[in-house]
Order: structure tokens, then C-alpha cells, then sequence
């Protein structure tokens, strides 16, 4: 019998530290799963959950509204591009995913076409853990396999290899071409991770397959969903990674750091015409409506968030993270256990050419004074963007001596 790896206890968390029961200190790489982007124990998001607990914890968000939930819609509709005007909150990212996929079939009922309820993606992708979302993630490399058999079925065309536009060749895309021509009258979207595949790889691709991809949907009249819960709000580099090829999606899902790690929230936007589209039946309503939707204290607290992401200098500081990052790992390309380098905006990837041995690495990583969580045969970091130079060494000189003493295993 297979026995979990131990848990590391904590008891505190401030700036980018992690205080442990017994006293030690880890430096955080991982930004709580990408959403940390502050770090931990910040003024202004303490000062927003006390400031709204006193007047509201929650209240149902239907028939019923509130302010922290109309200025948070209206916050998230100014800083997308413009077409995305209408907005739907959920409680997590896989749940944004959920009312994506919602919103795509219930707008092509809609049309009298109920018959395009397919989903197109590409290989390596991740999108959740509920069971649509898990229908859309790698069949094969993916965490989900064991779900397979009931899980619905969708379209896969292989993964983007081009990592820079001057690498761009139409062969690229001739499988999901392919898939298109013969299934469009099936499918109702196309769904995408943004240049970034997060937890099905942390591959990076090319922005020159999204505008190709942009281009494909309209023809083929297929809706184009982007799913930036990992990629948004700086990330990648820019605030959202789909403005690095210039497009706008039908339908955008946000999440994980939009409220800066510290409570559960995501969101759905779209744009009017899908919008006004699920309407068009004459009922109106998108048929989702999760109990703790728009909660009062997640909404305070995303506002905040957003005001102190916009107030930063969080551009410089993910290109600083990016130069340093690349600067500091280099030389584990130089190790025959290592298959890939890459570096993109606030994230680092150390590819290895087997997977990790978690019962041996968690803990070395542990030892060397830093947190960070491999998986698959993926070392890697996406830490909170007010990192210093000097706690960044420290993540980046942990990495590096596990790698070397992989090559030595």
C-alpha cells in the first residue's frame, strides 16, 4: 500500500516566507499555487477582510447584490479588452471553467444549433479537477486518467511546439486544422491555456498559434475560450498573457491570484454578443449559480488586490524576476539530467528527463531552506512577484544543487 509523503506544517506566513512549527524559515517559489502574487500577511488585503467582515461576510448573490461585487465587475471589465463586458463570478478557477463551458453550449442551444456540444483543446493542457474541466485536460499525460472511461469526450490536437513566433510554421497546426473541418458543426469552443500550459507541463508557446487560432474560430464559427487562471494578472509578463498576441477571447476565465491567495475566487467574463446570445431563446438566464457566488469578503479583497497590483511596479519586477531567473539557472542545462531550461515572465522551469523522486526532493528542498513543489519530471517556480534578488538566489541555488545532485544519483 502506496503511503502519502509527509506534510510540512506551518504556522505563519509574511512577505515571501514560510514559518515552520519547528522554527525554520522556507523562502516561498510556489506563491501558494501561483496566487500569493503579494506575498502573505499584506496590509492592504488584512485591511480589506476587516474593513468588510463587519458589514457583510456573505449574502446570497441571488435576486440580492452588493457593492463589493458590482466594483469588482467593474474593476475586471476596465483592465480587459474591451469586448468583454458582461461577467459572471464563481467560487474557484476549475468552477470558472464549468460556466466557460456553460456559456458555450448554452449559446449555441440558443442559436437552434444544440447539436455543436463538443469542446476542442490541445494536448498538455489543464484546466481542473471537476469532472467538465477534467474532460479537457490530457487524456493521457495528465492527472486524470483514472476518470477516463466516464469523463465526456472531446477533440485533441497536438500541443503548440513553437516556442517563438520566428519559429512559426503552418505545420504547426495542420492535426487541429484537420479537426476542425471535419467536427466544427459539433463543436461549440475551442479552449486554451494562453501561452502558458500550466500544470499540464508548464510548456510555453508561441503567440502566433493564438492569433492563427483566433482567425480559425471565426471561420469555422467555433467560440474561442482562454483560460488565464494561472497566466493572469501579470505572470507571463504582460497583464494578461492573451495581449502578447493581440486577440480577444469569446470568453476569459480568471482566478487564482485575483484575490491575491488569500480566499477562494474566480470569474468568467464574455462578451455581448455571447452574452446576448444565451438570451436569444427568450430565457435569458446562464443556468449556473453556485451558492457562495460573488461572496462579499473574496470580492473586498480582489478589489484590493487589483488596486495594489496596478499601484506597483509589478511590470518591472516580473521582468527582474525573468532576467535573474534565466542568469541563475543556466547552468543546469549543462547536466545530462536535465531536458529543458525555460523562462517566462515570473516563472522558471527546470525540465529533467525522468520524474522527480518526491519522497527524496520535498524534503532536500525543505533542508536547503526553500519551498518549492515538483511534480512529473517538472522543478519549477512561480514565486510571489515582491521577491527580493536575495530570496530568489535562494530559490534559484536550491534548484540547482538538487539538479546537480540528481546527476550524481
Amino acid at each position: 500500500m502506496l503511503r502519502p509523503f509527509p506534510t510540512v506544517p506551518v504556522v505563519s506566513a509574511s512577505g515571501v516566507e514560510l514559518q515552520l512549527a519547528d522554527g525554520r524559515m522556507l523562502v516561498d517559489g510556489m506563491s501558494s499555487w501561483w496566487a500569493a502574487i503579494h506575498g502573505y500577511n499584506v496590509p492592504e488585503l488584512n485591511a480589506a477582510l476587516k474593513g468588510q467582515i463587519d458589514t457583510m461576510s456573505h449574502v446570497m448573490f441571488g435576486g440580492l447584490s452588493h457593492e463589493p461585487a458590482a466594483e469588482l465587475a467593474r474593476r475586471l471589465i476596465e483592465i480587459t479588452a474591451e469586448p468583454l463586458q458582461h461577467l459572471f463570478l464563481a467560487d474557484s478557477g476549475s468552477i470558472s471553467v464549468e460556466v466557460a463551458i456553460k456559456m458555450a453550449l448554452q449559446y449555441w442551444f440558443a442559436q437552434g444549433r444544440g447539436e455543436k456540444r463538443r469542446l476542442l483543446t490541445v494536448r498538455g493542457g489543464y484546466h481542473g479537477d471537476t469532472f467538465g474541466t477534467m474532460a479537457l485536460c490530457d487524456p493521457e499525460n495528465g492527472m486524470h486518467t483514472l476518470f477516463g472511461s466516464v469523463l465526456s469526450e472531446h477533440l485533441f490536437a497536438p500541443r503548440p511546439e513553437c516556442r517563438n513566433d520566428d519559429e512559426w510554421d503552418d505545420s504547426h497546426l495542420f492535426e487541429l486544422v484537420r479537426l476542425l473541418k471535419e467536427n466544427h458543426k459539433q463543436i461549440a469552443a475551442v479552449i486554451l491555456e494562453p501561452i502558458v500550459q500550466g500544470a499540464g507541463g508548464m510548456h510555453f508557446y508561441c503567440p502566433e498559434y493564438l492569433r492563427q487560432m483566433r482567425a480559425l474560430c471565426d471561420e469555422y464559427q467555433v467560440l474561442l475560450i482562454l483560460d488565464e487562471i494561472a497566466t493572469g494578472f501579470g505572470r507571463s509578463g504582460t497583464l494578461f498573457a492573451y495581449e502578447q498576441a493581440g486577440i480577444v477571447p469569446d470568453i476569459l476565465t480568471l482566478g487564482k491570484a485575483l484575490t491575491g491567495g488569500t480566499m477562494t475566487l474566480a470569474a468568467t467574463l464574455t462578451t455581448r454578443a455571447v452574452a446576448e446570445g444565451i438570451a436569444a431563446d427568450g430565457s435569458g438566464v446562464l443556468m449556473h449559480g453556485p451558492t457562495f457566488m460573488g461572496n462579499p469578503l473574496a470580492c473586498a479583497v480582489a478589489n484590493a488586490s487589483i488596486d495594489l497590483l496596478l499601484a506597483s511596479p509589478w511590470q518591472k519586477r516580473v521582468s527582474a524576476i525573468a532576467s535573474q531567473l534565466t542568469a541563475e539557472l543556466a547552468e543546469c542545462a549543462s547536466y545530462h539530467c536535465v531536458a529543458d531550461v525555460r523562462i517566462k515572465g515570473a516563472i522558471g522551469v527546470v525540465e529533467l528527463k525522468k520524474p522527480v523522486d518526491m519522497g527524496w526532493i520535498q524534503p532536500r528542498l525543505v533542508e536547503l531552506g526553500v519551498w518549492i513543489r515538483p511534480f512529473g519530471r517538472l522543478l519549477y517556480v512561480m514565486p510571489p512577484y515582491v521577491i527580493t534578488s536575495e530570496q530568489l538566489s535562494r530559490l534559484t541555488s536550491a534548484m540547482v544543487q538538487v539538479v546537480r545532485e540528481l546527476e550524481g544519483r
